[in-house]
């Protein structure tokens, strides 16, 4: 809503809050009190006591923020302002050159920003950056998560395009009352365990979710005509909103009560999202509420046809409204891109093609123009260089939980289908939620599944469902 002109205030204005909590967050004093706590055995003699996990993710916090001069922080701040505006424009206009100094600033003043961090030897300036989203992540770490992936989706995905038996579309003509919708999704969302009394649910044009703490979650859905679309989009935010809601009261505004990490969030959304909300047991019981609701005629659809219609694969070129299947190469082409660009291997300039070209090669596409490309997402205008990745990181963190909370709760499909939820969400806060940071993220996973992270659950996951989907032996 901000008027034109007023923009370039409002920057500044920005820039100067950021300096100024900056300064804050860097006072020698902080440096000297955690020194005072981290000799006091009292508070460290149990590594994974809430005491000594906030002391060491404190310490952490404090190393990075120490690392960066203000000036350099109030400049990020105030280029990312005037950049997210000028994108917008951009994207409306179809031009990406109208936008294009405004990136190759933030990616120099990210590159500077990497720089003051530092990254080890056998690292890249990416890792400096992405670990203020996913900790201890890497270049080399995700590459090798995402190499085989990669290859085994783009074989997927053209098995799928082939085969004779597609689902067919059967929502996308179920033109529904829009009052009518958000009652039903919230009904959904309250279903499986979002707390309305420690939370909200309203309308935007991108869904999100957000909040201050635990009894405060503010989520957001949209409707853009189709049922499947909100539904799956109330059910991704309250896997958001369940996790902030679980995280501990009693350590509200430290580290033990604040989540792990970007991919371990993005995972609780794509646990309810797509391996409970894009399940035949999830279908079994959601198809006849719907019909209830909506009072369609009860032979409109049968729950088999809603089930395979909701995981139709269908290669496009917006990641937010991508299929479980092709989503991640949407997410693996951002984080090659940002790499290149980080590293000077990509010129800014030539980053639509660069584009265009990966959409080719994965998804098998054509790029009409910047808009449906390289300018529909904010990220980098935002100078979040190195958030991408987390995304594909939550789908594989999603799977390799799912897999396990399956094996530890075999009922639990035959739960859904009767409407049962509490089960995976108590397993959920045992596991995961109480912890806050008390693990990484990878060793989180290794205390939840007693394993690695690997892209082998999200493979076995995918490649067992859609040939079941599609019918191919």
């Amino acid at each position: 809503m901000m008027p034109p002109k007023g923009q370039a205030f409002r920057a500044k204005q920005l820039g100067q809050l950021a300096r100024m909590t900056h300064e804050m967050q860097v006072q020698p004093e902080i440096g000297d009190l955690l020194a005072a706590c981290e000799t006091d055995a009292n508070l460290t003699t149990d590594p994974l006591g809430s005491a000594t996990v906030n002391i060491r993710q404190l310490r952490r916090n404090y190393q990075r923020a120490t690392k960066l001069p203000g000036d350099l922080v109030a400049e990020r701040a105030e280029t990312a302002s005037m950049a997210r505006a000028q994108w917008a424009q951009a994207r409306k206009d179809n031009c990406f050159d109208d936008f294009r100094p405004w990136l190759e600033k933030l990616i120099l003043l990210q590159r500077r920003a990497a720089e003051c961090y530092g990254w080890p030897v056998e690292g890249e300036p990416w890792d400096a950056l992405a670990d203020g989203y996913e900790p201890e992540s890497s270049a080399r770490q995700i590459t090798g998560l995402f190499a085989p992936l990669r290859e085994k989706l783009v074989v997927l995905v053209q098995r799928l395009q082939t085969s004779d038996h597609a689902p067919e579309p059967i929502f996308s003509d179920l033109e529904l009352p829009v009052d009518r919708q958000h009652h039903f999704v919230r009904m959904v969302a309250e279903r499986i365990g979002f707390d309305f009394s420690a939370g909200r649910l309203d309308q935007s044009v991108h869904p999100f979710c957000s909040g201050t703490h635990c009894h405060d979650v503010r989520m957001t859905t949209r409707f853009s005509g189709s049922l499947v679309d909100a539904l799956s989009s109330t059910m991704h935010e309250s896997g958001h909103g369940m996790y902030a809601q679980g995280l501990p009261e009693a350590h509200l505004g430290t580290p033990m009560g604040d989540d792990v990490s970007l991919g371990i969030h993005e995972s609780q959304s794509r646990i309810w999202e797509n391996h409970v909300g894009r399940s035949p047991s999830f279908w079994a019981w959601c198809l006849p509420r719907i019909i209830k609701h909506f009072q369609l005629p009860a032979d409109r659809i049968s729950p088999d046809e809603a089930y395979r219609a909701v995981n139709r694969v269908q290669p496009g070129l917006i990641r937010v409204e991508a299929d479980e299947v092709t989503y991640n190469l949407h997410i693996m082409v951002r984080f090659e891109l940002e790499r290149s660009m980080l590293r000077g291997d990509l010129s800014v300039a030539d980053l639509p093609g660069a584009w265009n070209e990966r959409y080719r090669e994965y998804l098998g596409i054509e790029v009409p123009d910047d808009t449906h490309g390289c300018l529909q997402d904010i990220h980098w205008s935002m100078g979040a260089i190195g958030y991408f990745s987390t995304y594909t990181l939550g789908n594989l963190y999603a799977a390799q939980f799912f897999e396990r909370a399956t094996r530890d709760m075999p009922d639990l499909f035959s739960e859904f289908a009767c409407g049962r939820f509490d089960s995976l969400k108590s397993w959920l806060y045992q596991k995961i939620y109480q912890h806050g940071q008390r693990y990484r993220a990878d060793e989180l996973c290794q205390h939840v599944t007693g394993q690695a992270l690997s892209a082998d659950s999200l493979l076995r996951h995918l490649e067992q469902k859609y040939q079941s989907v599609y019918r191919i032996d």
